[in-house]
Protein backbone atom coordinates (compact mmCIF):
# COMPACT_ATOMS: atom_id res chain seq x y z
CA UNK A 1 0.00 0.00 0.00
CA UNK A 2 2.76 2.37 1.04
CA UNK A 3 6.45 3.34 1.39
CA UNK A 4 8.48 0.96 4.40
CA UNK A 5 8.02 3.15 7.38
CA UNK A 6 10.60 4.58 9.77
CA UNK A 7 11.81 2.54 12.42
CA UNK A 8 13.01 3.93 15.50
CA UNK A 9 14.09 2.13 19.04
CA UNK A 10 15.32 4.28 22.31
CA UNK A 11 17.44 1.03 23.71
CA UNK A 12 19.61 -1.78 22.29
CA UNK A 13 18.28 -5.16 22.35
CA UNK A 14 15.08 -6.75 21.49
CA UNK A 15 12.07 -3.98 21.51
CA UNK A 16 9.28 -5.20 23.83
CA UNK A 17 6.95 -2.69 23.54
CA UNK A 18 5.86 -0.61 20.45
CA UNK A 19 4.03 2.48 19.11
CA UNK A 20 3.00 3.27 15.89
CA UNK A 21 2.36 7.01 14.99
CA UNK A 22 0.27 8.11 11.85
CA UNK A 23 0.93 11.31 10.17
CA UNK A 24 -1.19 13.60 8.81
CA UNK A 25 -2.78 14.77 5.69
CA UNK A 26 0.03 15.93 3.56
CA UNK A 27 2.66 14.93 5.63
CA UNK A 28 4.44 11.58 5.97
CA UNK A 29 6.70 9.59 8.54
CA UNK A 30 9.02 11.48 8.67
CA UNK A 31 6.99 14.40 10.52
CA UNK A 32 7.00 12.90 14.27
CA UNK A 33 10.21 11.33 14.01
CA UNK A 34 11.88 14.26 16.59
CA UNK A 35 9.26 13.24 18.90
CA UNK A 36 10.89 10.43 20.01
CA UNK A 37 13.71 12.89 21.60
CA UNK A 38 11.43 14.74 22.92
CA UNK A 39 9.41 12.84 25.06
CA UNK A 40 12.79 11.67 27.27
CA UNK A 41 10.91 8.62 28.10
CA UNK A 42 12.60 6.55 30.71
CA UNK A 43 15.33 3.44 29.11
CA UNK A 44 14.29 0.96 31.39
CA UNK A 45 12.74 -0.81 27.83
CA UNK A 46 13.31 -1.03 24.41
CA UNK A 47 10.39 1.12 22.88
CA UNK A 48 10.16 0.64 19.41
CA UNK A 49 8.52 3.41 17.61
CA UNK A 50 7.08 2.98 13.86
CA UNK A 51 6.16 6.00 11.47
CA UNK A 52 4.33 4.55 7.93
CA UNK A 53 4.19 6.74 5.01
CA UNK A 54 0.76 7.07 3.70
CA UNK A 55 0.20 6.57 0.00
CA UNK A 56 0.52 9.05 -2.72
CA UNK A 57 -3.70 9.79 -3.57
CA UNK A 58 -5.74 12.67 -4.76
CA UNK A 59 -7.30 15.08 -2.31
CA UNK A 60 -10.60 16.36 -3.50
CA UNK A 61 -10.77 18.78 -1.15
CA UNK A 62 -7.51 19.88 -2.61
CA UNK A 63 -8.35 19.77 -6.18
CA UNK A 64 -7.18 16.72 -6.90
CA UNK A 65 -3.64 17.22 -5.86
CA UNK A 66 -1.86 14.08 -5.13
CA UNK A 67 -0.37 14.17 -1.86
CA UNK A 68 0.32 11.69 0.99
CA UNK A 69 -3.38 10.93 2.71
CA UNK A 70 -4.35 8.04 4.22
CA UNK A 71 -7.93 8.59 2.65
CA UNK A 72 -9.46 11.37 0.76
CA UNK A 73 -11.28 14.27 2.37
CA UNK A 74 -14.18 15.30 -0.25
CA UNK A 75 -15.65 18.66 1.79
CA UNK A 76 -15.00 21.48 4.37
CA UNK A 77 -16.97 19.79 6.76
CA UNK A 78 -14.67 16.50 6.96
CA UNK A 79 -17.30 14.91 9.44
CA UNK A 80 -19.76 14.70 6.54
CA UNK A 81 -18.80 13.06 2.81
CA UNK A 82 -16.61 10.57 4.13
CA UNK A 83 -14.14 8.26 2.12
CA UNK A 84 -15.28 4.81 3.89
CA UNK A 85 -13.59 2.77 1.50
CA UNK A 86 -10.52 4.85 1.93
CA UNK A 87 -10.60 4.89 5.60
CA UNK A 88 -11.28 0.69 5.99
CA UNK A 89 -8.54 0.31 3.81
CA UNK A 90 -5.74 2.42 6.05
CA UNK A 91 -7.57 0.17 8.58
CA UNK A 92 -6.91 -2.74 7.13
CA UNK A 93 -3.05 -1.26 6.72
CA UNK A 94 -2.58 -0.51 10.29
CA UNK A 95 -4.13 -4.03 11.63
CA UNK A 96 -1.86 -5.49 9.30
CA UNK A 97 1.02 -3.41 10.80
CA UNK A 98 0.34 -4.73 14.46
CA UNK A 99 -0.20 -8.35 13.95
CA UNK A 100 3.37 -8.04 12.24
CA UNK A 101 5.00 -6.72 15.49
CA UNK A 102 2.77 -9.17 17.19
CA UNK A 103 4.51 -12.08 15.18
CA UNK A 104 8.14 -10.59 16.16
CA UNK A 105 7.35 -10.85 19.57
CA UNK A 106 5.43 -8.00 20.94
CA UNK A 107 2.72 -8.87 23.01
CA UNK A 108 -0.81 -6.96 21.74
CA UNK A 109 -1.00 -5.28 25.30
CA UNK A 110 2.36 -3.50 24.44
CA UNK A 111 1.17 -2.02 21.68
CA UNK A 112 -0.22 1.44 21.66
CA UNK A 113 -1.88 3.29 18.29
CA UNK A 114 -1.04 7.14 18.09
CA UNK A 115 -2.16 9.46 15.67
CA UNK A 116 -1.98 13.11 14.15
CA UNK A 117 -4.98 14.46 12.74
CA UNK A 118 -6.38 12.19 10.00
CA UNK A 119 -3.59 9.81 11.47
CA UNK A 120 -5.52 9.88 14.55
CA UNK A 121 -9.10 9.26 12.78
CA UNK A 122 -7.60 5.60 10.86
CA UNK A 123 -6.11 4.79 14.29
CA UNK A 124 -9.59 5.33 16.30
CA UNK A 125 -10.92 3.47 13.40
CA UNK A 126 -8.94 1.00 13.79
CA UNK A 127 -8.09 0.15 17.19
CA UNK A 128 -11.86 0.25 18.38
CA UNK A 129 -12.65 -2.50 16.22
CA UNK A 130 -9.41 -4.76 16.78
CA UNK A 131 -9.36 -8.33 17.16
CA UNK A 132 -6.18 -8.08 20.28
CA UNK A 133 -6.32 -6.15 23.11
CA UNK A 134 -4.02 -3.21 22.90
CA UNK A 135 -1.93 -0.75 25.62
CA UNK A 136 -3.86 2.27 24.23
CA UNK A 137 -5.08 4.53 21.21
CA UNK A 138 -3.63 8.31 21.67
CA UNK A 139 -5.83 10.87 19.01
CA UNK A 140 -4.47 13.93 18.78
CA UNK A 141 -6.26 16.73 17.12
CA UNK A 142 -8.94 13.87 15.05
CA UNK A 143 -11.85 13.05 15.25
CA UNK A 144 -13.81 9.66 15.22
CA UNK A 145 -14.54 8.31 11.44
CA UNK A 146 -17.60 6.51 10.91
CA UNK A 147 -19.18 6.54 14.35
CA UNK A 148 -22.24 5.27 13.04
CA UNK A 149 -21.05 2.28 12.87
CA UNK A 150 -18.91 1.88 15.41
CA UNK A 151 -21.65 -0.10 18.01
CA UNK A 152 -22.02 -2.66 15.45
CA UNK A 153 -18.33 -3.25 14.90
CA UNK A 154 -16.46 -2.44 18.36
CA UNK A 155 -14.58 -5.29 19.64
CA UNK A 156 -14.89 -6.69 23.51
CA UNK A 157 -11.07 -7.41 23.53
CA UNK A 158 -10.15 -3.19 23.25
CA UNK A 159 -13.70 -2.20 25.44
CA UNK A 160 -11.50 -0.74 27.80
CA UNK A 161 -8.62 0.68 25.94
CA UNK A 162 -7.21 3.61 27.54
CA UNK A 163 -7.68 7.07 25.10
CA UNK A 164 -6.11 9.77 24.85
CA UNK A 165 -7.60 12.95 23.35
CA UNK A 166 -6.05 16.20 22.98
CA UNK A 167 -7.07 19.37 21.07
CA UNK A 168 -6.29 23.07 20.62
CA UNK A 169 -9.46 25.57 21.34
CA UNK A 170 -8.68 27.11 18.36
CA UNK A 171 -7.96 24.77 16.14
CA UNK A 172 -9.91 25.68 11.99
CA UNK A 173 -8.58 22.31 10.50
CA UNK A 174 -10.43 19.53 13.00
CA UNK A 175 -12.64 22.31 14.61
CA UNK A 176 -13.50 21.88 18.42
CA UNK A 177 -16.89 20.64 17.83
CA UNK A 178 -16.14 17.95 15.94
CA UNK A 179 -13.35 16.66 18.40
CA UNK A 180 -16.08 17.46 21.62
CA UNK A 181 -18.81 15.45 19.46
CA UNK A 182 -16.01 12.59 19.01
CA UNK A 183 -15.33 12.32 22.71
CA UNK A 184 -18.59 12.72 24.07
CA UNK A 185 -19.42 9.74 21.90
CA UNK A 186 -16.76 7.43 23.08
CA UNK A 187 -17.73 8.46 26.54
CA UNK A 188 -21.19 7.60 26.19
CA UNK A 189 -19.74 4.03 25.31
CA UNK A 190 -17.90 4.02 28.37
CA UNK A 191 -14.51 3.95 27.10
CA UNK A 192 -12.08 5.20 29.76
CA UNK A 193 -11.17 8.46 27.71
CA UNK A 194 -8.42 11.21 29.11
CA UNK A 195 -9.27 14.78 27.26
CA UNK A 196 -6.83 17.19 27.40
CA UNK A 197 -7.41 20.66 25.64
CA UNK A 198 -4.94 23.12 24.99
CA UNK A 199 -5.91 27.09 25.22
CA UNK A 200 -5.02 29.25 21.62
CA UNK A 201 -3.49 26.15 20.47
CA UNK A 202 -4.54 25.25 16.22
CA UNK A 203 -3.70 22.61 14.61
CA UNK A 204 -0.30 21.52 16.02
CA UNK A 205 1.03 19.99 19.18
CA UNK A 206 2.25 22.38 22.10
CA UNK A 207 5.00 21.90 24.67
CA UNK A 208 2.25 21.33 27.51
CA UNK A 209 1.08 18.15 25.23
CA UNK A 210 4.49 17.06 24.74
CA UNK A 211 4.92 16.77 28.63
CA UNK A 212 0.97 14.74 28.81
CA UNK A 213 1.71 12.26 26.01
CA UNK A 214 5.20 11.36 27.82
CA UNK A 215 3.04 10.52 31.01
CA UNK A 216 0.43 8.90 29.51
CA UNK A 217 3.07 6.47 27.57
CA UNK A 218 4.65 5.93 30.74
CA UNK A 219 0.80 4.84 32.20
CA UNK A 220 -0.18 2.70 29.93
CA UNK A 221 2.88 0.68 28.64
CA UNK A 222 4.15 0.98 32.25
CA UNK A 223 7.97 2.66 31.58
Amino acid sequence: MTDAPIIMQTAEGDPDRCVIWLHGLGADGHDFEPIVAELQLPQTHNLRFIFPHAPMQPVTINGGYIMRAWYDIRAMDIGSEQDEAGIRQSQQYLEDLVHQQIAQGIDSTRIVLAGFSQGGAVILQTGLRFDKPLAGLMALSTYLPLADTLQAESNQHNALVPILMAHGDSDPVVQPPLAYQSRDHLQRMDYPLQWHEYRGMQHSLCAQEIVDIRNWLIEVLEL
